[in-house]
């Protein structure tokens, strides 16, 4: 993967989910009757002045990744028209749109990836899609384009329908984990002829994990048959169903790592230099496909994972800005405004030192090894 995919990718993919971000928290402010000095596209410094429409100053920026929103009186309540000024809806609103932005963003392109690309099948199969060199699969004379029917007791043989795939193919992953140092029977099918094999999954130690698996195979479920398109109206249904699942393993993730179902390594945060590493390989792979439904996906899950992150309530982040609007609304006054200031800079700062931590951990232990 070269430099280039990486840094067009990252544009490509996070330019319009802040984009979108910002001008969520825009319609929300100018339906609320908050006064907005400036949206600008891409980060400052400013390149130009495009126009001006009533108080709002449309700009272009030199920093070409997403955009910014400047609402007048952001913290600052003596200034009448501004946000700070207004009332707690009308904040509220203003604060939660641009995550509800980038969840309808979400929403609406997976609708589009479902609708426009893989055909559904009423079956599936786990097809071996490659095979490493001097790995335990290799040795057993596994192939790529092997059909997967056994392993040991977990039986794939006559198919598995669409919400079952993903089941089978964990299933499939843990009998090999818990096998571990000993040998499992694994039955193949291979053109017209079905082969039985034994391979000998590795120890945790003797392989590395984060290149390959115990046995050194990649898997994908494959359907069986001609399929059909997926229609608009089951689109929409997978999509909410697919914005659902990533909230809730979002909410999961520290449990499982906690419980010790995850590594804590496969867990951790990415900064945009991990982010643009992974954009870059999934553009280079829909390409590859000749397909935009990986690319499309891909931006799906960041946009949910960015309006996840900013309602996390933490002083400078929206969720954050949030969490003083409902603590106004039990106390029945707000906190003052210098203090809530000063927790919000507190904040900003401890945000920037972690992202610098998370960009030095992302170069020095990249999440795509080179």
């Amino acid at each position: 993967m070269s430099i280039g995919w990486t840094i067009g990718a990252f544009i490509l993919v996070l330019t319009p989910i802040i984009l979108v971000h910002e001008f969520g928290h825009f319609i929300a402010a100018r339906l609320s009757g908050i006064r907005v000095e400036e949206f600008g596209i891409g980060f400052p410094p400013r390149a130009v002045k495009l126009f001006k429409r009533g108080d709002t100053l449309y700009s272009l920026n030199w920093i070409p990744v997403g955009g910014f929103v400047r609402p007048a009186g952001e913290d600052d309540p003596s200034v009448p028209d501004g946000l700070a000024a207004a009332s707690k809806k009308a904040r509220f609103f203003t604060l939660i749109a641009g995550a509800g932005a980038n969840f309808l963003f979400a929403l609406v392109i997976l609708w589009i990836a479902f609708m426009t690309g893989p055909r559904q099948f009423e079956k599936y199969e786990i097809l071996i899609s490659g095979v490493n060199d001097n790995s335990p699969a290799f040795d057993a004379g596994l192939q790529p384009d092997d059909v997967i029917l056994s392993v040991n007791t977990v039986q794939l043989r006559d198919g598995l329908e669409l919400d079952k795939a993903s089941e089978g193919m964990d299933a499939l992953k843990n009998e090999i984990s818990v096998s571990a140092g000993s040998a499992v029977e694994m039955t193949v099918r291979r053109g017209s002829e079905e082969i039985v094999l034994h391979v000998t999954p590795r120890l945790p130690g003797e392989f590395d994990a984060e290149v390959e698996g115990e046995t050194g195979i990649e898997i994908t479920a494959t359907g069986i048959g001609d399929g059909q398109a997926i229609g608009p109206i089951e689109s929409a249904t997978m999509a909410l169903g697919e914005i659902r699942d990533v909230v809730w393993m979002t909410v999961q993730v520290p449990v499982m790592v906690i419980r010790g179902q995850i590594e804590p390594r496969l867990a951790r945060p990415l900064s945009v230099v991990g982010i643009s590493q992974l954009a870059g390989q999934v553009a280079s792979q829909s390409a590859d496909q000749a397909t935009l439904f990986p690319l499309l996906r891909f931006t799906a899950l960041i946009s949910i994972a960015l309006g996840l992150t900013n309602l996390l309530p933490i002083p400078a982040l929206d969720g954050g800005r949030i969490l003083f609007v409902l603590v106004e609304a039990v106390r029945g006054r707000r906190i003052e405004p210098e203090r809530e200031g000063m927790v919000h800079l507190v904040g900003m700062l401890f945000l920037l030192g972690l992202m610098v931590l998370i960009i030095i951990q992302d170069i020095i232990n990249p999440i795509i090894p080179y």
